[in-house]
């Protein structure tokens, strides 16, 4: 079963200009550059990628050109989630077919499942799959919090392996490892530096999809060389970005930032809309101090 460590990226979903479907073209390059740059892995048809927004053959499609255009370089943990357990287990089974190395899967959003009717739905996930899965603890839009306890008991399934966890109270990263004896693996989706220093071994990034080599930098210091403080100094560098892009308009804020560092992905689907002039001059400045923007949008 693959292993998953790292800053990943998930990734906005590239639209036509036209609002017409996916852009596969800006797919492709999105691809290279973010594994030029130092990006382990790509996770997209999560909430930045608009998942709720995407038709079954767009997603498809786009599962088929990222598998294709990656060729093995990173893997692709694909989000897999729906209301009803029966799609989220087809969406699953396609996933692994086409080639994903796993899949993420946030709790059913609009039910507010009890936990034993949470524990079934990730089972016949589970069980449906051999590739890895990724739950995803979003109280904040999910209506549902995975507590560590319960997060342990869905570590009894074979194949959930991993979590993103957004609750943004950190010491869970201690009590998911801890209450799982390992089993899952927890990836930060708030807080990164603060988590890996709790032993999360990775972080599930927004602002990757603008400044791919900063976030990755994060894990790569922090972990892997043995160098929290250097860590800590991206991670301080990155605050302004992660401020500037979150809230009710992150989606936006996240494409309209990818255009100003030169890989613009479409405008995000309605009823989202582009992001305002306000926000929009906060953001520019933003990555006008990181040293990222392009001449053409400075």
């Amino acid at each position: 079963m693959a292993e998953f460590r790292g800053s990943y990226t998930v990734m906005v979903t590239p639209f036509r200009e036209d609002g017409g479907g996916i852009d596969e073209a800006a797919t492709r390059r999105f691809v290279d550059w973010q594994i030029r740059e130092g990006v382990p892995g790509l996770i997209p048809l999560g909430s930045t990628g608009e998942f709720l927004s995407v038709g079954d053959d767009e997603r498809t499609r786009l599962i088929e050109v990222l598998v294709d255009q990656a060729k093995g370089r990173v893997p692709i943990v694909v989000g897999t989630a729906a209301e009803w357990t029966d799609v989220a287990v087809r969406y699953s089974r396609e996933a692994e077919r086409l080639g994903a190395a796993g899949v993420m899967v946030v709790p059913p959003f609009y039910s507010s499942p009890t936990e034993d009717e949470l524990f079934e739905h990730y089972r016949r996930i589970g069980e449906a799959i051999s590739i890895p899965v990724m739950i995803y603890n979003n109280p904040n839009t999910s209506n549902v919090d995975l507590s560590p306890e319960f997060v342990a008991r869905l570590g009894e399934i074979d194949t959930v392996r991993y979590i993103k966890e957004s609750s943004g109270d950190v010491t869970r990263v201690r009590e998911i490892a801890r209450l799982s004896e390992g089993r899952v693996t927890v990836f930060a989706g708030y807080h990164a530096w603060d988590s890996m220093r709790l032993g999360a071994d990775g972080y599930v990034s927004v602002c990757g999809n603008i400044v791919p080599r900063f976030s990755s930098d994060i894990y790569r210091l922090t972990v892997t060389e043995g160098d929290p403080d250097g860590g800590r100094e991206v991670w301080h560098r990155l605050l302004p970005l992660i401020d500037a892009i979150a809230g009710d308009l992150y989606v936006s804020a996240t494409r309209a930032g990818m255009e100003m560092v030169g890989m613009p992905a479409g405008d995000p689907r309605p009823p989202r809309l582009p992001l305002p002039e306000g926000p929009r001059s906060v953001l520019r400045s933003v990555l006008a101090d990181l040293g990222v923007l392009t001449a053409r949008a400075a």
